[in-house]
């Protein structure tokens, strides 16, 4: 009898401990299991999702609205140098968005704010029917994006500034490429819709510097406009590994680093 009760005492003892131990190792354990990997902490603005601009500079990103049919929503991050005092740009660089994106993802991802502690003027813009841009009928041709591009240029005084056109952002930048790539600093694809429509000829005629940009897993449209963009005259290409067809989400700051460099040599 005594071995009996002997017995269930210490296994009454061995629940207490591990109950004991359960209780203290749960927060570490929580915690673990709960804890947002990097990327998720990135997209949830938990870390920075790219190099804050240098300490003490205060970029303003403003907006604003061009009147036209449609009219055009827009941000922009002026020039600033290390004191952060307005300065003249090295360049000036339009940023286009993809279908499931707008002009805020610019901003949000830190990319409007890093070029202008860098020296650029950075205009982002709404494409009609996207973000505070409205739709409009007047936009359905090639002819149309183009004019609506260049009316946005000249409205804003922007003169051969570099093209970012991610996407489905393509169905602008490549008609404007093809139409005016004299007008353009250098033109930055990634991943862009309607490369398939340009001929191997027009593709050597364009001299602007390219820089093109891809996920690594995005085997549709990032392999396929990698394949034709390459017959650009002057381009550099630039794999994002671990990065799927929005590539600069996935990897900003691998983004950023290859965007900078490319902007460095245009200066």
């Amino acid at each position: 009898m005594m071995n009996f009760f002997r017995n269930r005492l210490v296994v009454l003892g061995l629940v207490l401990l591990a109950t004991v131990l359960l209780y203290l190792l749960l927060p570490s354990i929580r915690q673990g299991s709960m804890e947002p990997s990097l990327e998720v902490q990135q997209r949830m603005g938990l870390m920075p999702a790219s190099p804050p601009p240098p300490s003490g500079i205060n970029i303003t990103v403003r907006t604003g609205q061009l009147p036209g049919d449609p009219p055009l929503f827009f941000r922009e991050a002026l020039p600033v140098d290390s004191a952060g005092r307005q300065i003249l740009p090295r360049l000036q660089m339009v940023l286009l968005h993809g279908q499931a994106f707008t002009s805020k993802t610019w901003e949000e991802l830190g990319t409007l704010s890093l070029l202008a502690s860098n020296g650029y003027q950075a205009l982002a813009l709404d494409l009609p029917g996207f973000g505070n841009s409205p739709d409009s009928e007047s936009v359905k041709s090639d002819q149309s994006r183009v004019d609506l591009l260049k009316r946005f240029l000249e409205a804003l005084g922007v003169r051969a500034p570099v093209l970012l056109s991610p996407s489905m952002s393509g169905h602008y930048a490549l008609p404007f490429l093809q139409k005016h790539s004299s007008q353009l600093h250098g033109f930055v694809p990634i991943a862009p819709v309607g490369t398939r429509g340009i001929t191997p000829q027009q593709y050597r005629d364009i001299q602007t510097p390219t820089l093109i940009i891809y996920g690594e897993l995005d085997t549709n449209l990032g392999a396929q406009s990698h394949k034709n963009l390459i017959q650009l005259p002057h381009h550099t290409a630039v794999k994002l590994a671990g990065a799927r067809h929005a590539c600069y989400m996935d990897k900003p700051r691998e983004f950023h680093r290859a965007l900078l460099d490319f902007l460095s040599k245009l200066d």
